[in-house]
Formats: C-alpha cells, sequence, structure tokens
C-alpha cells in the first residue's frame, strides 16, 4: 500500500536528489505535483507537497493534472519548475497509486529512482517518519497549469493546421467523441477540442471519478475498447474516437 507517509519521504528525497543535480540550495527550488483522478490522489499529493516543504523547497500544487502536463511545468516559459511529480498509477486499478518523477530533461532511469528512493529510506533510518509531526511554515502554492497546457495544445494544432479561414477553429465541422474512462483526460475535450470548433457530443465518462465506475481507463483494455469502439459506431456523424488512460499519456484512436 503506498501510504501518505511514503509519498512525503519520497517526494522529500526527490527533492534532494533534485537539489544534488542542479547543485541548487533547495530554499531557491519550486517542484511541481499533481495527481490524477483515484480516490487516493489528494491525500498523497497533501502528503507529497509536504515532503517538498519539509526540504525547504516550495511545493506548487497543480491539482488534477495529466502526466504530459506535469513534464511542461519544468520548461513552459513563466512557470520552469525545477522538477516535477505527479501522483499516478497510470492504467491500472483504482486501488493502486505511485509516483512518476520528472526533470526538465524529461523522465527519470532506474538508476535515478533508486537514489531517490534510497534517499527517503536514510532518511527515516536516521530521523523516522516526519509527516505525522511535521508542520510547513507555509502552504503550498496552488497553480491551475491544466489552463495553461490546454492552451499549448491548441496553439500547437492551430499552428499545425494552419487554417487560411478558419485558423482559431481549424477543427470546425469535425467530430470527435472523447472515452476519458473518468480518468484527467475529459479536459481534452472541453478545453481544447471545443474552442478548437470541434463538435465533442456523444464524448463519455469526461467527468473524473477515481473509482472508474465504467471501465478500466486503460486504451489496451479489450472491455474499455469495445466501450469506445461501440460509442464511435452508434453515432454515424462521428470522424474520430479517441480513448485515453487515467492520466492521459497513453491513447488509442477509433
Amino acid at each position: 500500500t503506498f501510504t501518505p507517509e511514503m509519498a512525503f519521504e519520497i517526494a522529500a528525497g526527490f527533492t534532494r536528489w533534485i537539489a544534488e543535480q542542479t547543485e541548487k540550495e533547495p530554499g531557491r527550488m519550486k517542484i511541481s505535483v499533481g495527481r490524477d483522478s483515484r480516490i487516493t490522489g489528494p491525500i498523497l499529493l497533501r502528503a507529497a507537497a509536504l515532503g517538498i516543504q519539509s526540504t525547504g523547497a516550495t511545493a506548487v500544487d497543480c491539482g488534477l493534472a495529466s502526466t504530459p502536463a506535469m513534464f511542461m511545468s519544468t520548461i513552459s516559459e513563466g512557470y520552469n519548475y525545477d522538477g516535477s511529480i505527479i501522483i499516478t498509477a497510470s492504467h491500472l486499478p483504482p486501488n493502486r497509486n505511485g509516483m512518476k518523477f520528472f526533470t526538465k530533461a524529461g523522465g527519470t532511469a532506474k538508476t535515478d529512482v533508486k537514489q531517490i528512493l534510497m534517499s527517503a529510506a536514510e532518511s527515516v533510518q536516521k530521523e523516522g517518519p516526519r509527516l505525522k509531526t511535521y508542520s510547513s511554515p507555509r502552504e503550498p502554492e496552488t497553480v491551475d497549469f491544466m489552463q495553461e497546457y490546454a492552451r499549448q495544445l491548441r496553439d500547437k494544432i492551430k499552428t499545425g493546421c494552419n487554417h487560411p479561414d478558419t485558423y482559431d477553429t481549424p477543427l470546425k465541422g469535425f467530430h470527435v467523441l472523447v472515452d476519458a474512462g473518468n480518468g484527467a483526460g475529459g479536459f481534452f475535450a472541453t478545453n481544447v477540442l471545443v474552442p478548437l470548433g470541434a463538435d465533442v457530443s456523444g464524448s463519455q465518462f469526461l467527468e473524473p471519478d477515481g473509482m472508474f465506475p465504467n471501465h478500466v481507463p486503460n486504451p489496451e483494455d479489450k472491455k474499455a475498447m469495445a466501450m469506445t469502439i461501440e460509442a464511435v459506431k452508434t453515432q454515424a456523424s462521428v470522424d474520430l474516437g479517441v480513448i485515453f488512460d487515467t492520466d492521459v499519456d497513453r491513447s488509442a484512436v477509433v
């Protein structure tokens, strides 16, 4: 079981590791942390944010987010966080959870993760578990980075299409059905496709629900794919169907 105490210590270990890699004092660092829709996400995110701040760094709470967005938070102008964590178990069942780590160079390697976990273990061995006794002198910052990330996606699509007549709404006339599986991907329909002019009627399971009541958010799951295929087939006007996993770093197209 992935506990809040573990999230606290591992997030602190990650922050110390980033400080070593960048030769930067933790007090001058900002680490962003987000989560997918799992029901344990909020409490684990809170614990991770406190773990970050226990090192002297500033934690930035991005709330419900996608894995690609959390990486982008480290390299986007105006944000440029020193590192990033997302609380997620990707496409696994709702009773699982974990962490993915990012630096400005991308995801961490197995050897990096080993160092992060060793740092966390050594801290617990030396000081004992600290979550229940730690009192942060300040609250983590809160940022709705998903709004910025959605804007970035819209701009990429506009630039890529470069439509001479409808530059701002290049998807006008297209019908795209999105199946977010009650994960974190609903924003793609409402905040990316709709502003670009797409019709997303018939899209399903856009609301985050960490119990995944309809199907496991996994494009490789047969039931999930069957439900998306059926939804696309029953609406003759649909041009494209897209299904995402929980943290929106994998998808399939129908």
